[in-house]
């Protein structure tokens, strides 16, 4: 498979708090640093995602007493898991993994800097309506596909798949260059979205060259 202009690459949030030893690590998460790295250069435009919190963000469980990370709860939006702490704006866990090569991104998307709203989506936050700019910045480079890669692969790599479909736009999940977290199978649940949604998944060894 070839890449053009018209394809992207969106690296998802790979944090020092999601990698390994991080507030909320996932699972060898540092294990995609080096994929992702051979993958970049093959691309003209690569964008990389960033969780941005506020420390009194909604979304962390310590600002819900009595309520345990992991736990949900209902927010003016839906549903919201409570998770631990992470990501607080400039701090050392918001920072990307050392190894990763951010230098060949042409663009750093903030997300879930607003205190009251999660955001999971590379694309729009968890109400569905508020962006994040994504969007535009793609149809201006007149992309057409994207391929996504990053952590995690049952939320935030697999919301920005099922909105990058939502916005007519082709996509593809890098499956070994994304790891998950699988909360309450939350790793089936999201492969049937995929399905639903005509997300593909591959692996890298069919899309390098």
């Amino acid at each position: 498979m070839s890449f053009g202009a018209t394809d992207a690459l969106v690296v998802v949030d790979v944090q020092n708090d999601f990698c390994d030893g991080g507030a909320l690590a996932v699972p060898n998460g540092s294990e995609v640093v080096p994929l992702i790295n051979r993958l970049m250069p093959l691309f003209q435009t690569v964008v990389l995602t960033q969780d941005w919190h506020p420390d009194d963000h909604r979304s962390f469980a310590a600002h819900h007493p009595g309520m345990e990370p992991f736990s949900t709860i209902d927010m003016p939006y839906g549903p919201q898991v409570l998770w631990p702490r992470h990501c607080v704006q400039g701090s050392p866990g918001a920072e990307f993994h050392p190894d990763l090569e951010a230098f060949r991104a042409q663009i750093i998307i903030r997300k879930g800097f607003r205190p009251g709203i999660d955001s999971y989506s590379a694309f729009r936050e968890n109400d569905k309506q508020t962006p994040t700019g994504l969007n535009g910045y793609l149809q201006e480079r007149g992309i057409q596909r994207v391929f996504l890669v990053g952590l995690a692969l049952d939320f935030c790599v697999g919301f920005s798949a099922l909105d990058a479909r939502s916005a007519e736009l082709d996509a593809i999940v890098v499956g070994d260059a994304c790891r998950a977290i699988d909360l309450n199978r939350s790793h089936a649940i999201m492969m049937d979205r995929f399905a639903e949604a005509g997300v593909d998944v591959r692996r890298s060894h069919e899309i390098g060259r």
